[in-house]
Formats: C-alpha cells, structure tokens, sequence
C-alpha cells in the first residue's frame, strides 16, 4: 500500500498534462503516481491503425512544454506519438507506472480515496481520472445480429484495408473514422455501403477559435445537467477537406439511413431494401471507460455524471480530465491544468483545515 496526494489514472494526452503540472508542486512516487493501463507510453495512440497518417489524421496537439515532431505527412501517427510520450514522460521526470489496471476505486472512512489495482493499493486525497475511451468501444443492438453469418468488427480492432479485400463491407457510423474507413477500404472491396442513424453535418470553411468554444459550450451544458456527453464532432460537424470532396464526388461516402435489422447474409430495412454483406465494420465510437468508479456512485439518472468543469460537483476529490468536452486533445491539455489548480487549491484547504 502506497500513499500520496494524488493519483492520476490514465498517461495519455489529458493525464499526461495533469501529470506535468502536478510536478510543479509534487514529487512523483510520493507526492502524486500515474498509472496507465497501456503496456507502453503513447494513450490510445499506440493502438491506432497503420495507415492513419499524419495527412488523415484530425489533429494531433502537442502537450504543454514540448513540442509534437513533424514528420512527413505519410508517417503513420501511432509510432511517432507513442515516442514522443515517452520522451515526454522522461523530459518531466513523470515516472508513469504501467501496465497497471486499475479495479476500482473506493471512499475511505477518513475520506480518502482507496485506488486498488492489479500490482496494489494507492491511497490518495485526490483522484485525476483520465481513462478516456479507447478501453470501451460502443457497439449497437440490432434485431438479428446474432444471425449474421459474416464477420462484425470495430473501429477498435481496425488494422488497415487488406483485410477487407474482395468483400462487400457495410461501414456503420457517421464520424470521421467511419469515413476514413470508406476511403480506404472501397478501392479494395467488392462493393462498400456507409449508413448513418442520422444526416453528417457537412462543415465548410475553417473552424475558428469562436466555433471551437461554441462547439465545447454545448457538450458542457449536457454534463454540467448529469447527461451523458456527445462527442465535441457532434456539435461542430464535419469538415469537409479535399480528401471529403473527392470521396462525395466519386459516390462513396453516398449516406444511406440505418438499417432496420441484420440478417444471415446481410442487412435489411424495412422499405424491401437488402445488401447483402461478409463484414460490417462498426465505426460507432467508444464511451468513458469509467467502470472502476463505479463504487463512488457518481452517475446520475441520466446516466452521465454532473460536472462542474474538470470536477465532479458532488465530490471534489475526484476530477474527469478528457470526459465531456475536454474529450479533445486541446481540451485535455487544459483540462489537465484546470485539475490540478482545483486540487491545489482542494489539498491547500484541508492543510488548513476549518477556520
């Protein structure tokens, strides 16, 4: 049993940003430890498919203090930012734990906070949780899905077109993913099909710093009422860049509404349409990985939690950095930095303890 003053659970963008500004004031290993799950630095990064490249991926934003290389535009992200974690975890002298998976976490008598894990037990006065998404990838129910008799798979386990080769592939999801996915796999494919439960909303000209905060504005609003967070790309819509242009232009990101049920050979709607199918790809998205708070009882009945900012407004100890509209790498970096002064000024409190 380790105790310190803060645990960080997560090193990636938003844990990683927390971790170098609790540096300023903690030692690590015994003012405050982070724990990753992932077996090397990097976040999600590191499992991210070979052909997203610096020329198709939306956005990589550097953490505070360092800058992110940049390499040429057809460099694969997931090698390049994975070393530029670590190289981040060595500058800052952050001593990442890791693998360590963590099981849950529990309110002490005396008010701290109990982190037990697979390598032991953490004692903290404060908790940073910045587990993302990537561990909980969404996939939905559907009438006869069971039945299908080709493959299903998800974003998750997404590694590249070749395995899609020849087969008639139905992409479900109307995200960038799912569009990147189309983009890569029709020139392979014997036939691809996109479905979306709802219109993309096409975004032209740039996205300024004015849309950016009203686009995070309206993801705040939802969890500060306890609702369960959308994505910040749900509120901004999607941009439609050259690569976008050309695949509407030349028909495959031809949006068709979602199907109404699955069968043996392929997907049906109830109008009489079918298509027949091996493989549908699943590019649905991914929710909070927050299972391991589940003992602190911090969800409401609207199923999300209620947040004040970074903070949990029931419980001050506990801070989500990258949950809600800080689920951006932008938004990480300062949700990392807003964590840390609360809890500063949280841990400052009980040193004083009452007037």
């Amino acid at each position: 049993m380790r105790e310190v003053d803060v645990v960080v659970i997560g090193a990636g963008q938003a844990g990683l940003s927390a971790a170098y500004f609790l540096r300023r004031r903690f030692e690590p290993g015994t003012g405050f430890a982070v724990l990753d799950h992932a077996p090397h630095a990097g976040g999600a990064w590191q499992f991210r498919w070979p052909t997203l490249t610096f020329k198709t991926v939306n956005g990589v934003y550097q953490l505070p203090g360092m800058a992110v290389p940049e390499p040429d535009e057809s460099t694969p992200v997931a090698g390049v930012i994975s070393e530029y974690f670590a190289a981040y975890e060595r500058e800052f002298d952050l001593r990442v734990e890791r693998p360590v998976s963590v099981r849950s976490v529990r309110s002490l008598p005396d008010k701290r906070l109990e982190v037990a894990t697979d390598r032991g037990t953490w004692i903290a006065k404060a908790l940073i949780n910045a587990t993302g998404t990537w561990e909980r990838p969404f996939w939905p129910r559907y009438t006869g899905q069971e039945t299908f008799r080709g493959r299903q798979t998800h974003t998750a386990q997404y590694r590249g077109p070749e395995a899609f080769a020849g087969e008639r592939v139905v992409v479900v999801g109307g995200g960038i993913s799912a569009m990147q996915h189309l983009m890569e796999i029709h020139p392979v494919a014997a036939a691809t099909t996109w479905v979306t439960r709802r219109e993309p909303q096409w975004r032209s000209g740039d996205f300024n710093p004015d849309r950016g905060r009203e686009a995070v504005a309206m993801v705040e609003e939802r969890v500060r009422k306890g609702l369960r967070p959308q994505s910040v790309i749900s509120v901004t819509g999607v941009p439609l860049t050259p690569e976008i242009r050309a695949a509407r232009e030349a028909g495959i990101l031809d949006r068709n509404p979602m199907f109404d049920r699955i069968e043996p050979d392929g997907v049906a709607w109830d109008d009489g349409r079918f298509v027949p199918a091996d493989t549908i790809l699943w590019a649905t998205g991914f929710r909070a990985a927050l299972d391991h708070l589940a003992p602190l009882k911090l969800r409401g009945p609207g199923g999300g939690i209620v947040m004040d900012g970074t903070r949990v407004a029931a419980d001050p100890r506990i801070h989500l950095a990258g949950y809600g509209p800080s689920a951006s790498t932008i938004g990480a970096n300062r949700a990392g930095r807003s964590a840390v002064r609360e809890i500063r000024e949280y841990l400052d409190g009980l040193a004083s303890g009452p007037a």
